[in-house]
């Protein structure tokens, strides 16, 4: 059986074998190629089902799937597919069929369709079962409510289910939005979360399993950092589903996709609010001097109706979430827009936003900042609360960029007693276009790019720049045979700019 590589874009699942990706380029090792590398032998012998879709690849493009077919010491014996199918082509919202794989021979499942658990029958043949999906980081995104589904079907059946990790796309930094209600859970909010949750795949199936129970083994990537956001993963992006294409529409997803049954809707893959009656200038005119940083609004009226595009500016600034909940109620405040009231169901918007609270503070025409302070305290609990469910091999370490790319260091950057960060001398230096001498029986270091010559001594408060000694509020340091030098003095001394994002523990160096 030849492996088929998966082709970037809205395609047929795994029509080409183009590679789209090499494991060099990739910081991250996915869930998906720890478990190839170090833990296929506990699947040996198993008959394994594996709920996926077009997002089940590794760094290279190779789908899991295929990969776990070849395998001699695996029997891969089921598929399952969420919604949108196991090819990601499906509307939202639109039934999917189960079928037969024709390549692989096995049944495709489908968990958007007559069901959307795993029935006993669907699991009556499995020892074991995996979890292999991209999530965009969204409570309302329903991969991450199959995976509960999957998890509970897993403990009624007494089936072992491993989630195989993947990144946040949004980092693992920022939770925002009202806390769902337990009376507001649905498919579209399957949890008491809030709108962004701030977790990885792993981290939500462990916050899940509080409740559920399920022989659960979480396979952790390798390299990731709560403070990485999708790009700095290197990994190649696949589109999520029909509107996620791309960054932007995942990034967008919670800015402009909040106004179900209202009247204010997104377009263009989220990266477009409005409304009918909406003054396109007055909207973006109150958005603008709503101080959300990271984001840009362009006054964009389509076929008469109002409304503005949003460009994002800086990820890490940005927050989803809040700047939904900021155009929502903006656009309540300046046009003439009815909230859906659930009678004897709940509606799409009140499941989307988890209670019906948000409809009553925007009846009331209250500002997004005093929304804000409304929810601000079951936030912080939440925030409090998942710190119990976090994955400790993801925690914050200090990231250094040089023009966006993120820098790789054998060992971990560290922040003194100074406030300063510090970084292995060879490899910024190098990163930065120099060379470097070390000159042990001195204790000194020398950074050579072009005509600069910078020294450093190890625990000397001094640098000598071009023969003139600077003074600095810091010192080098060895640590595990490493000298570490201060980012911001070797980076100025030659010539760079740098910034520092403390909330995301990133230097940025231009």
């Amino acid at each position: 059986m030849r492996r088929y590589v998966l082709v970037l874009g809205l395609v047929a699942l795994l029509l080409h074998p183009v590679p789209v990706s090499s494991q060099e380029e990739a910081r991250v090792r996915l869930g998906n190629e720890v478990l190839l590398d170090e833990h296929l032998d506990g699947l040996q012998g198993k008959n394994v089902g594996l709920v996926t879709n077009h997002t089940g690849v590794n760094s290279r493009g190779e789908h899991i799937a295929y990969i776990l077919a070849e395998d001699e010491r695996v029997h891969l014996v089921a598929l399952y597919a969420p919604e949108h199918g196991l090819d990601g082509e499906a509307a939202a919202g639109e039934y999917v069929e189960s079928y037969t794989h024709e390549e692989l021979d096995v049944p495709v499942y489908s968990l958007y369709g007559p069901t959307r658990k795993p029935t006993s029958q669907m699991l009556d043949n499995v020892d074991m079962l995996l979890f292999d999906i991209q999530d965009i980081g969204a409570r309302t995104y329903t991969y991450m409510s199959t995976m509960n589904y999957c998890m509970v079907a897993a403990a009624e059946n007494h089936v072992p289910i491993w989630i195989l990790d993947r990144p946040n796309p949004l980092g693992g930094i920022g939770v925002e939005g009202p806390v769902l209600e337990e009376s507001f859970i649905s498919f579209v909010g399957i949890d008491e979360l809030p709108k962004a949750h701030g977790m990885t795949a792993g981290e939500l199936a462990q916050f899940f399993n509080r409740e559920i129970g399920a022989d659960l083994e979480i396979i952790e990537m390798q390299g990731y950092r709560r403070n990485m956001i999708f790009p700095d993963t290197g990994l190649p992006w696949v589109q999520t589903s029909p509107n996620i294409p791309d960054l932007d529409s995942c990034f967008g997803y919670m800015a402009t996709g909040l106004g179900q049954g209202t009247g204010v809707y997104q377009a263009d893959q989220f990266t477009w609010i409005g409304g009918a009656g909406l003054d396109s200038e007055a909207f973006h005119a109150r958005l603008s001097s709503s101080d959300l940083p990271g984001v840009q609004f362009t006054p964009d009226t389509r076929n008469g109706v109002g409304g503005v595009q949003i460009t994002i500016t800086d990820y890490y600034d940005f927050n989803p979430a809040r700047t939904g909940i900021h155009a929502l109620a903006h656009a309540f405040l300046l046009g003439d827009f009815t909230v859906p009231r659930s009678d004897n169901e709940i509606v799409m918007f009140e499941k989307i936003m988890g209670t019906d609270l948000m409809g009553d503070w925007l009846e009331r025409g209250l500002t997004p900042e005093k929304m804000e302070r409304e929810y601000a305290a079951e936030l912080e609990q939440f925030a409090k609360e998942r710190a119990e469910y976090l994955i400790g091999a993801y925690a914050q370490e200090v990231l250094v960029k040089i023009d966006d790319t993120l820098l790789q260091f054998d060992v971990a950057p560290m922040i003194d007693s100074n406030h300063r960060t510090l970084v292995p001398a060879r490899a910024i230096a190098e990163a930065l276009g120099g060379t470097v001498e070390w000159d042990g029986d001195a204790r000194r270091v020398t950074i050579i790019r072009e005509d600069s010559i910078v020294q450093f001594h190890i625990g000397r408060d001094t640098a000598v720049v071009d023969g003139r000694e600077k003074l600095m509020d810091t010192h080098p340091i060895i640590v595990e045979d490493r000298t570490l030098i201060p980012v911001r003095y070797i980076s100025e001394f030659l010539g760079a700019d740098v910034s520092w994002n403390g909330h995301w523990q990133i230097v940025d160096i231009n």
